[in-house]
């Protein structure tokens, strides 16, 4: 166990806190099921008393993914811990996760605790999720800023109450490497009970050290990180997985550690939780930026073409990065289809596969060369789609440098009826948002509008996200064609077609005695 190291993959939980990356259940289960074959070994679903469709995704996700370790964060209070264990109980590998601040300033200002109270409901916490399952995580957040001895205290009651992993975050990113060393190295030397559990580390990136914070204390002992693909996450985001990986694995006569990470799977992850987010990755990002096995300088090209080691310290396969694209051609049957979308990384449904099919085929009609960013891009769709009360059934529109920006927009509504209206607008793009909101009666606040191109070439797909404001909250529209006017339309209509899909809902709820949900608790 000591050359192992533990991957607790936090993209669901702390990843979907980065403001505008909220997920549906469709896409937590996509994630879900991307990161058991990745090789995680835990995976934290979520914070199942947030809201009741994070206890949803939770609970869905304990129920199917088979596996890796699924795991619930509750603070340290019994409607918290209870509403976890409900979530988990059908899952044979469950973790539950609680957490208690421990710090001089969240103690005076946030919880208004002493310490010895602190420690009762860090012990009490932990009893009560060892009632639902012998597998306890236990963090005192905000570790790294807290005062060693106390943290030394809490720590040992900790683990003498029955939590099996001690997590130690820098819950905002403060510490410096050494620092957080020397923290993990006095908690081994002055915990007596520190051997009963797996020492856990759970980094911010406000600093930008994240993951040198993280691999500097595994250097210490400690043998679990928790990440998130991308490294996305509160503010400016998390431990990011894929670096925390591929540094143990390509310096490993360093590290002296493995990890269970099928490390081909990693750049098919980080496009899927790109996509299902919203949330583009840099190009310059390592392992998986765009650039990151890019070479553009003549010294550079010169000596990859006599030895790829004087510039390149890891294979792009072995991260997954495809050599070449061209994949599918018009003549493609379907199962070789359903191997691609599989081999990149999505798990359909039957009925979503055969849309996928359907897509493909109408695509090859109208593009010469089919890559798997386009074949990624059907898959997304389908994931995006969900249930909708609008259907585009068309669109034109007509601008020009002497013309006044108008559009024709036709949609069709699940009663069956077919609804047209014309709008002008600031240009074609916005005279068809405007037609739209002006048929369906729901008028958003545009926060962001982006179109790019899936792939190359003059007949490639665009992709249009959209990221719009409806009562406080941030609803996000993605769709493709290759048309981007057609594009940008269906993902405004997705956007519409969920906040519909919620007033609808609302409307149900409030029309029958449905008993009363139990409020949420902010996370």
């Amino acid at each position: 166990m000591n050359d192992r190291l533990i991957i607790f993959d936090t993209t669901l939980r702390d990843g979907e806190q980065s403001p505008g990356a909220s997920m549906n259940l469709a896409e937590k289960l996509q994630v879900a099921h991307a990161l058991k074959d990745l090789g995680v070994d835990v995976i934290e679903a979520g914070f199942p008393i947030a809201s009741p469709g994070d206890f949803e995704a939770v609970q869905a996700i304990a129920r199917e993914v088979r596996g890796p370790v699924i795991c619930g964060l509750a603070r340290c209070n019994a409607a918290d811990i209870d509403r976890a264990g409900e979530a988990l109980r059908d899952c044979p590998r469950r973790r539950i996760h609680v957490f208690l601040a421990t710090s001089a300033i969240h103690r005076q200002f946030k919880l208004k605790m002493a310490k010895e109270e602190i420690i009762r409901r860090s012990i009490d916490g932990i009893k009560r999720a060892r009632q639902y399952t012998e597998d306890v995580e236990f963090s005192p957040e905000d570790a790294a800023r807290t005062e060693l001895d106390f943290l030394v205290e809490v720590v040992e009651a900790a683990i003498d109450a029955g939590a099996t992993t001690v997590n130690i975050p820098d819950t905002v990113g403060y510490a410096v490497p050494s620092q957080y060393a020397a923290t993990i190295a006095h908690l081994k030397k002055h915990v007596r009970n520190i051997d009963k559990a797996i020492i856990s580390v759970h980094c911010h990136d406000d600093l930008g050290m994240a993951v040198a914070n993280s691999l500097a204390a595994v250097m210490e002992g400690a043998r679990q990180v928790e990440c998130t693909i991308n490294g996305i996450g509160e503010r400016a985001g998390n431990c990011a997985l894929e670096e925390v990986v591929m540094a143990v694995r390509t310096r490993q006569d360093y590290f002296q550690l493995t990890t269970n990470i099928n490390t081909k799977k990693l750049y098919p992850t980080s496009r899927l939780v790109s996509h299902v987010t919203g949330i583009q990755v840099q190009r310059n990002k390592a392992i998986v930026g765009q650039n990151a096995f890019a070479h553009e300088a003549g010294i550079h090209q010169d000596g990859l073409l006599k030895e790829r080691t004087t510039y390149e310290i890891m294979n792009p396969e072995d991260i997954g990065v495809p050599q070449t694209e061209l994949v599918l051609g018009k003549h493609s049957g379907r199962h070789a289809l359903r191997q691609r979308v599989l081999d990149l990384g999505y798990h359909l449904t039957e009925e979503q596969l055969q849309k996928v099919f359907d897509g493909f085929k109408a695509l090859a009609d109208r593009k010469k060369v089919i890559y798997d960013a386009d074949v990624e891009a059907l898959a997304e769709a389908q994931i995006h789609s969900g249930p909708a009360l609008w259907t585009l059934e068309a669109v034109s529109c007509n601008a020009g440098s002497a013309t006044i920006p108008s559009a024709a927009v036709c949609l069709w509504h699940q009663d069956g009826t077919i609804v047209r209206q014309a709008s002008l607008g600031d240009g074609p793009v916005d005279a068809v948002f405007k037609a739209i909101e002006h048929i369906t009666g729901i008028e958003v606040k545009l926060r962001d509008y982006r179109v790019r191109s899936v792939t190359v070439g003059e007949d490639a797909q665009g992709e249009a996200h959209i990221e719009a404001e409806y009562n406080g909250r941030i609803i996000n529209g993605r769709a493709v064609s290759t048309d981007i006017i057609e594009a940008s339309a269906l993902a405004f209509l997705q956007v519409i077609n969920r906040i519909a899909l919620r007033m609808a809902a609302e409307q149900r709820i409030h029309s029958t005695e449905a008993p009363p949900r139990e409020p949420a608790a902010a996370s």
